[in-house]
């Protein structure tokens, strides 16, 4: 153990030497590559804090100490640097660079009690010399994970390289670059197909620019940087950003909170380096990302955290088995993560954009109140510095935006109201009912079949505390399923369960929204049409056309929620009706057997990640589910959701007869109307008539009437892309607005349209002027 730390000549001169990094617009008359070789340990090891003041102190102190048991710890033998992790498995490499990047950082870095240490430094170069001559080099032939070769090796150990360039001699350098040159060939950059897209590309693209760097090559910069550019358009299928704010990685997942964040993270770090030099990445169309931050981020992201329904197989993660302290990887670790990487994209954004951004990132910090941001024991001090910069600059925090969000292309969508936010998680052909793989996740069979995961305001952490070792993966809230027991990764990996259906999707005037999934059972014979309608203070769930034959029963679950440790909340049943308290309520408004159960249940995250700590705990829950028997054909279902709602709202709710219709529930239709709001919602699985309404195929509509005006938005979430007719049998006096693709074919005494809807479902809206 050190003694205390105290600040020698030689650590005063490095940090000194960090501290001195130019800002990213500027231009110096020094050697460029050396500029932007200084740039980068600026961005990736910060500057402008004081290391001697918390929270930075006791983050570089944990640092050293990690770097010194690292170091004291370190044995090469043939196929490991360290006893006990070969190189064989899937990241036995990338773990030996990535303790050598914390020795490294413990060296270069002020306030480590390892600062400038001669004994650290030569024991960082041997290690890189032995990951050198032993298995990373151009004489290796990859095998096992393709991550491990051209990602998780190369970007760490360009940064120890970039780090220690002058130490490390030009040997070294010429050794690191020759490995990166071998494992992340030219052609990985020139073709963008296969595992080189989305967020892997800018990964890929990190490493040849900073090996271009570091070997003095403007061709592997401009390489680097050219090869981003397939990454900023939108795409109308498979990985990456879609014009309505969906992110999709591995061609199937829907994955804007961990892959999502790895590509706004890089592309951060690479606008930042290059800004100014020479290789500036200037492509108009990198606005797409940055416009990202506000229009397929920022939804996403409720109170810190990242909701799940976009984390792909990291919800599995938990507690792993690592050098780190022991750091949950919950929706808030990924919500922070994402928020660290908005505030590193912020440097390369306009002034307005910078603005905007700050009042966001204030604002999560403060509601944050699960995991403090400022102090989260995931970020270095890079981050944190950055972090601490917009919580101290003027400026307002900005509250969580309200409204609703639909995100077609990944099948999700978020509501967001005053009293509560929520999010839907659905399947189609074009996005997997879950995803597992490399060990992970490998019980996530229903998260796709509609789970409707929501949070009352003020409370953040039900899906946080061990909520996903300890659930009972066949009853996910929301979801219908067949009770028929899956094998572990059923299905398959990689994003390979994928449902034969089309109509997933909806239509929303960004206040209220209908959403509806055909829906097909994981692995079973069961079939059902769902349909959510979100209002101001409910979510009105409709279930048509169950039917199955797997010879189980089948169930809908209308809620399971976490209570905790020990939760002991009051539970109240009346005549159709329940209340959880600190939770909601829920409605039967049309009866029904309404199931119940609060159990404890105990799991570990090992138990879904085979990277995971075997720790056991136990949490109480509260389900509650409607029974539809065993073999069900045309089995129904009718429930409301009162999120955040006291008892006494929730029994005036169930008593008040008139503020709810359900206008039709079938195979063929389902709809409700809300008169308090002027609201009919329709889902049309096929061409029919609903009250006044009437549609000549397959869509989603909703009708907002308000005094005399009333806005009508319909989507087609079947994709035919194939001309839809639209008839509201009511007095129409005009129509003042309709959006492209919508022509008024009459506006009398009835309205008649015609929507060219195209193959993205979107919503197309006309206000019209009532008779």
């Amino acid at each position: 153990m050190a003694g205390p730390m105290r600040m020698t000549r030689r650590a005063l001169l490095l940090a000194a030497a960090l501290a001195a990094v130019p800002a990213p617009g500027a231009r110096a008359a020094d050697d460029p590559y050396d500029v932007l070789r200084r740039r980068w340990l600026g961005i990736a090891l910060g500057a402008g804090y004081d290391p001697a003041a918390e929270p930075y102190a006791s983050r570089l102190a944990r640092l050293g100490q990690q770097a010194r048991e690292f170091q004291a710890g370190m044995v090469p033998a043939p196929g490991s640097l360290w006893p006990g992790h070969p190189f064989d498995p899937p990241s036995g490499i990338t773990f030996g660079y990535g303790r050598l990047w914390t020795m490294a950082q413990a060296y270069v870095q002020a306030g480590t009690g390892s600062t400038g240490d001669p004994g650290l430094l030569a024991d960082v170069l041997r290690g890189l010399d032995h990951l050198s001559v032993t298995v990373y080099n151009p004489a290796t032939t990859p095998y096992g994970n393709w991550w491990e070769w051209q990602i998780g090796s190369p970007r760490l150990l360009t940064d120890i390289t970039a780090a220690l360039y002058e130490q490390a001699g030009p040997a070294r350098v010429t050794a690191a670059c020759a490995a990166v040159d071998h494992f992340v060939p030219d052609a990985m950059l020139t073709d963008y197909s296969g595992t080189s897209t989305g967020a892997n590309r800018v990964d890929l693209c990190r490493s040849v620019a900073l090996r271009g760097i570091l070997g003095r090559s403007p061709e592997k910069i401009s390489l680097a940087r050219d090869a981003l550019s397939p990454v900023f358009p939108y795409v109308t299928r498979g990985d990456g950003l879609y014009a309505d704010g969906s992110f999709v990685q591995h061609t199937w997942v829907a994955y804007s909170g961990t892959y999502g964040q790895v590509l706004l993270d890089g592309l951060g770090r690479l606008f930042a380096l290059l800004a100014g030099s020479e290789w500036e990445v200037t492509d108009p169309a990198r606005q797409n990302i940055l416009d990202s931050v506000e229009h397929a981020y920022a939804p996403l992201i409720h109170d810190g955290l990242v909701m799940d329904c976009v984390n792909g197989r990291a919800i599995s993660r938990g507690y792993l088995r690592s050098d780190d302290e022991h750091v949950l990887r919950g929706d808030h670790y990924h919500g922070q993560a994402l928020i660290a990487a908005i505030a590193l994209l912020a440097g390369g954004a306009s002034a307005a954009e910078r603005e905007r951004w700050h009042g966001r990132i204030k604002g999560w910090i403060e509601r944050d109140t699960v995991e403090p941001v400022l102090t989260s024991p995931q970020f270095g001090v890079a981050d944190l510095a950055r972090l601490h910069a917009i919580a101290g600059s003027p400026g307002p925090a900005a509250p969580e935006p309200l409204g609703h969000r639909l995100f077609p292309a990944m099948d999700r969508a978020v509501h967001r109201t005053p009293r509560f936010t929520a999010a839907l998680a659905m399947a189609s052909d074009r996005i997997a009912h879950y995803e597992c793989g490399n060990g992970e996740n490998p019980r996530g069979w229903h998260t796709g079949s509609g789970m409707l995961s929501w949070w009352p305001r003020g409370r953040s952490d039900q899906y946080t505390d061990w909520y996903w070792p300890t659930v009972d993966w066949y009853r996910l809230p929301g979801t219908t399923v067949s009770t028929k027991r899956l094998s572990d990764r059923a299905g398959g990996e990689w994003g390979a369960p994928k449902p034969d259906v089309r109509w997933v999707g909806g239509t929303t005037d960004g206040t209220y929204a209908a959403v509806g999934q055909h829906l097909k059972g994981l692995g079973s014979t069961l079939e059902a049409h769902k349909s959510w309608f979100f209002l101001d203070d409910a979510v009105v769930c409709l279930g048509a056309g169950i039917s199955c034959a797997d010879g189980v029963p089948v169930e809908t679950v209308v809620d399971s929620r976490n209570l905790g440790e020990d939760g002991a909340q009051g539970f109240v049943r009346g005549r159709n009706w329940a209340h959880l308290e600190e939770h909601g309520g829920w409605l039967l408004p049309y009866g029904g057997e309404l199931r119940t159960l609060r159990e404890d249940r105990t799991g570990a995250w090992s138990d879904i990640n085979t990277t995971s700590t075997d720790e056991r705990r136990t949490r109480r829950w509260q389900t509650l589910w409607l029974d539809h028997g065993t073999d069900p054909e045309a089995a129904r279902y009718v429930y409301v959701l009162l999120p955040g709602a006291s008892r006494a709202e929730t029994a005036a709710r169930a008593a008040d007869r008139h503020w709810l219709s359900v206008l039709a529930n079938d195979a063929g239709h389902q709809a409700v109307a809300v008169p308090r709001l002027g609201l009919m919602a329709c889902t049309f699985w096929r061409a029919g008539t609903v009250g006044d309404l009437a549609v000549s195929a397959g869509a989603s509509v909703l009708v907002v009437r308000r005094g005399r005006t009333a806005t009508l938005c319909v989507s087609e979430p079947p994709r035919t892309g194939a001309p839809l007719e639209l008839v509201w049998d009511r007095p129409v006096r005009a129509v003042t607005r309709a959006d492209d693709g919508v022509e008024v074919l009459s506006a009398d005494r009835r309205l008649r349209l015609r929507v060219t809807p195209g193959m993205a479902c979107a919503t197309h809206e006309c206000e019209l002027a009532l008779g």
